[in-house]
């Protein structure tokens, strides 16, 4: 889980590790990729609007690294509470395997989190 929003990642954090998953995360893009050339996850959750480097353009490094190293794909959800017409637009082209609108309802994240975990756990 990315996001530089202390009380999201805190709160996601709990509710996944409460659904039994186990949950590593990020306040920002370097943090993000650290933890991504140690580690291997099979889910990035990320919040578009960030300082620095938002959401969309830490999914591309993650992608960048992941094809360079062998490393298989992970699916992307990325979390929006801004609308905005261009943000979309990056996550269509980009294909994330979902995208989520603040606020959100915590059955629909579950639900997006389990169907993207589905091919992993199967």
């Amino acid at each position: 889980m990315i996001d530089d929003e202390g009380l999201v990642t805190a709160s996601l954090r709990q509710l996944l590790s409460k659904s039994g998953y186990e949950v590593e995360t990020a306040d920002n893009a370097q943090t993000a990729m650290d933890k991504v050339r140690k580690g291997n996850f099979d889910l990035i959750i990320s919040d578009i609007k960030m300082p620095e480097v938002n959401g969309i353009e830490i999914v591309k490094g993650i992608r960048k690294y992941l094809n360079q190293a062998g490393k298989p794909a992970v699916p992307e959800i990325l979390i929006t509470g801004y609308a905005e017409k261009e943000n979309i637009e990056q996550a269509e082209e980009l294909k994330v395997n979902d995208f989520i609108y603040k606020p959100f309802n915590i059955n629909e994240f579950l639900d997006a989190v389990k169907k993207n975990l589905e091919p992993v756990n199967s």
